[in-house]
């Protein structure tokens, strides 16, 4: 794997342009057949539309890339099968809940997701709910996957002015602080109690990040890129 590189900028220009994906076609059976065993493993996948990501340009302090619609059995295939085809990659947004004392909150995937066990920022890939026009709206996937996983709205917290944009294979995680005026033990056991009062919530515990000393295995390269960032600047 290469090693991370992000670069942080102010402004995300997020295109919407639809297009067919050869990948998808060429090898509709086998994705279909793949996705049918994924669902018998988990049942509750569901084989909605999704974004992908094509023509990435960082430049003088921007992200430019254009979103094109697809169904999540093909872009699940295409993350299991090791991103066979990189002319894609998947870009999502990444809310990066830090509190008042400076511990960062992540979230660990429950077992019926497709990435279970694994611990990150309130995120989702980019669907359908977030074209606007011709525009992939980001910092309101950010602002809904938050609310649908902790329970935190835009009055919780602030954001910061710029996106560091974590570059790792065929990922580009556009992560935003978000600072909560909230020690993390409170902040912790407050989204735990919200969790409690869904009937299936998509995290199955919660964590505080406060050093290096609390990067797990279970957290994706771009997290700990991120992180590692964030603590080694900090004053």
């Amino acid at each position: 794997m290469t090693s991370p590189v992000i670069h942080r900028v102010t402004t995300l220009e997020s295109k919407f342009e639809p297009w067919s994906w050869p990948f998808a076609v060429t090898r509709r059976a086998e994705i279909d057949a793949h996705f049918a065993v994924r669902q018998r493993e988990r049942p509750h996948l569901w084989n909605g539309r999704v974004l992908l990501a094509r023509e990435p340009v960082f430049e003088s302090g921007r992200f430019s890339t254009s979103y094109f619609e697809i169904d999540f059995a093909s872009f699940l295939a295409w993350r299991d099968w090791g991103f066979p085809d990189r002319a894609v990659f998947n870009s999502f947004g990444m809310g990066a809940l830090r509190c008042a004392d400076g511990a960062f909150v992540l979230g660990e995937m429950g077992p019926h997701t497709s990435t279970a066990g694994r611990i990150y920022f309130p995120a989702g890939t980019p669907d359908t709910d977030d074209v606007a026009g011709d525009r992939v709206d980001i910092e309101g996937n950010i602002t809904r996957e938050i609310e649908e996983e902790t329970g935190l709205t835009p009055a919780d917290y602030s954001p910061s002015a710029h996106w560091d944009c974590v570059l790792v294979g065929a990922s580009v995680a556009l992560m935003r602080i978000l600072t909560v005026d909230q020690p993390g033990e409170a902040l912790k056991v407050r989204i735990e109690a919200n969790l409690a009062q869904q009937a299936h919530p998509e995290l199955s515990a919660i964590h505080l990040v406060r050093s290096l000393d609390d990067l797990s295995p279970s957290m994706p390269r771009f997290v700990t890129a991120f992180l590692e960032r964030q603590f080694s600047t900090a004053p």
